[in-house]
């Protein structure tokens, strides 16, 4: 199965290091962080685990729910959570689904059999409070993902719904952003009383209120 940008993530229902999860139910009004581990108990893994364990509060306050997902059983889960906090400095505060069937590896397209068919891909998918898809990001099983860049891209998704702007390259939050071309010039003072600077009509950077 192939998802692309702006359909429904797909519902599931698994158990994990919390329990039995109902994906949407769980997710409820929140946005989510939703990413999968080729296997437990791989050194990328548990690095990456306990950055975003370390990452709870930034999430939380971007009101993201993170979760991830690997093919071993919960009790394989519970013993690597062991390791994680001993070696990264901590313990899985997030749930970590079991999918010992691989069901929702499956289900989400995070079994590519040309680079390895006998684990899943670092998939990473960013999920809005309307449970649709809204970034993708896939990284080969040797290659540990950028959770800072993770969470730039989600300040980024968060303001461009809240104003008629996007961010640009490189932008972290607070620099200049872009007056989308969709507004006019009278749209744009209205919206933008402070002035911008433009560089070409279609081109107008401002400065958003702190």
């Amino acid at each position: 199965m192939t998802l692309q940008l702006g359909q429904t993530a797909p519902d599931f229902h698994q158990d994990s290091t919390h329990g039995p999860i109902r994906f949407h139910e769980w997710l409820g009004s929140s946005w989510g962080l939703f990413f999968s581990h080729p296997k437990n108990f791989t050194p990328v893994c548990t690095t990456e685990l306990g950055e975003v364990a370390r990452l709870k509060p930034a999430f939380d306050a971007r009101g993201v729910k993170p979760i991830g997902l690997s093919v071993d059983a919960v009790d394989s889960h519970r013993a690597w959570d062991r390791d994680i906090e001993e070696t990264q400095g901590a313990a899985l505060n997030f749930p970590l689904i079991a999918d010992p069937d691989r069901k929702v590896a499956e289900l989400y397209g995070m079994i590519h059999p040309q680079a390895d068919p006998s684990v899943t891909v670092r998939a990473v998918f960013v999920i809005d409070p309307a449970k649709k898809i809204r970034l993708i990001l896939t990284y080969p099983p040797a290659t540990g993902r950028n959770f800072a860049e993770i969470l730039r891209a989600i300040d980024s998704l968060q303001l461009t719904d809240a104003e008629k702007v996007a961010t640009p390259v490189n932008w972290t939050p607070g620099e200049a952003v872009i007056i989308a071309p969709s507004l006019s010039e009278a749209e744009a003072r209205e919206r933008f009383p402070q002035g911008w600077r433009e560089q070409r009509p279609y081109l107008r950077l401002v400065d958003l209120p702190r």
